[in-house]
């Protein structure tokens, strides 16, 4: 009796956990190839819709196990800049949990198809770099967001009646939702202003070392503005998000706030807080242990660059941070001495 019992317990618990592994990645993070997907859609009117309630019924087709299946699901853009400057803009996709039910989409409420920007010959390399930092900042912090490439067909809907259409292919990449990184942590997400100082320490530290890493000064974990904020053990977490308006991509259409005294996003600027001097030194030194991990995430990567030249700025870029971080003079007066007050 007590075998019977165990036996259907498991099954239970098999049933229910579907498309998580044991550290709660869904199914769908839990591989790093791209997933080839297909995307139809009438991009201007996708655009051009800025109220966030308003969704499009629209269908991702995605290859498994050399398959075709077909996903149901709801699309509205994101992003008021690039709905203004991009051809492309990143999209939000809402998925039924009836839908995804028994797909490498379950337990995916809410995801992110970050698509590239621009009709230009660096198009894909923008986003392989974008990409490319969320991998990075995996291996910094386990609060952090799981990305996963797609290789899209895209085919485009335009014209008035919505009878033309044009085919192209696109790299880009779909990013968890913030609730299933609180969820993976027994946390939730804080949707409020909070000081910078009130929150986790270490882990606000590595945020802002990421953040001077790539360059990143669009950006205020305290407004939320490119930043999530989890609660989690009775600690407040940020979380960055959304890196192409850094210096690590450096796309074509970045813009700097010249009131931090930068003419470009490759120039960096330390936004992060005073704190203990021993948490800085000891962020540095983690960051330090990990300069060959990221270093070969990079390198990984190389060969999914359409210009080499690209790929090779990313390289400079990157030692470049550690150029600072392991010179006591640099590391004083760019992040030390930088340190915000208020």
């Amino acid at each position: 009796m007590n075998k019977q019992v165990n036996l259907l317990l498991l099954l239970f618990i098999g049933l229910f956990s579907f498309g998580q592994n044991s550290d709660g990645y869904t199914l769908l993070f839990q591989n790093e190839e791209p997933l080839k997907i297909k995307l139809k859609y009438h991009n201007k009117n996708l655009k051009k819709e800025i109220i966030d309630t308003i969704l499009f019924d629209s269908q991702i087709s995605y290859e498994q196990d050399g398959v075709w299946k077909d996903l149901d699901v709801k699309l509205r853009s994101r992003g008021n800049f690039r709905r203004n400057t991009c051809y492309w803009v990143p999209v939000k996709v809402k998925v039924k949990k009836s839908a995804a039910k028994g797909t490498i989409f379950e337990g995916n409420k809410s995801l992110k198809l970050v698509l590239p920007c621009m009709k230009e010959p660096d198009n894909n390399d923008n986003i392989m770099k974008e990409y490319i930092a969320y991998k990075l900042y995996e291996q910094i912090s386990p609060y952090h967001f799981n990305a996963r490439r797609v290789d899209v067909d895209f085919t485009e809907i335009y014209g008035r009646k919505g009878k033309e259409r044009k085919m192209v292919q696109l790299k880009g990449f779909l990013i968890e939702d913030d609730d299933i990184v609180a969820k993976r942590f027994d946390g939730k997400v804080v949707d409020r202003f909070i000081h910078p100082l009130a929150m986790d320490a270490e882990t606000s530290v590595q945020n802002a070392f990421f953040n001077f890493l790539i360059g990143n000064t669009d950006i205020s974990v305290a407004y939320q503005h490119n930043a999530k904020l989890l609660y989690i053990g009775k600690r407040l977490i940020p979380l960055s998000y959304d890196f192409d308006m850094t210096g690590f991509v450096n796309p074509s259409y970045a813009t700097v706030n010249e009131t931090l005294g930068i003419k470009t996003v490759k120039d960096r600027v330390y936004r992060g807080f005073k704190r203990d001097g021993s948490i800085l030194e000891s962020v540095r030194q983690h960051y330090i242990s990990k300069k060959a991990e990221l270093t070969s995430i990079l390198e990984a990567h190389a060969s999914q660059f359409d210009n080499e030249r690209e790929y090779k700025e990313t390289y400079e870029f990157l030692n470049s941070f550690y150029e600072v971080l392991e010179n006591d003079k640099k590391f004083k007066s760019e992040i030390l001495d930088a340190a915000r007050t208020k």
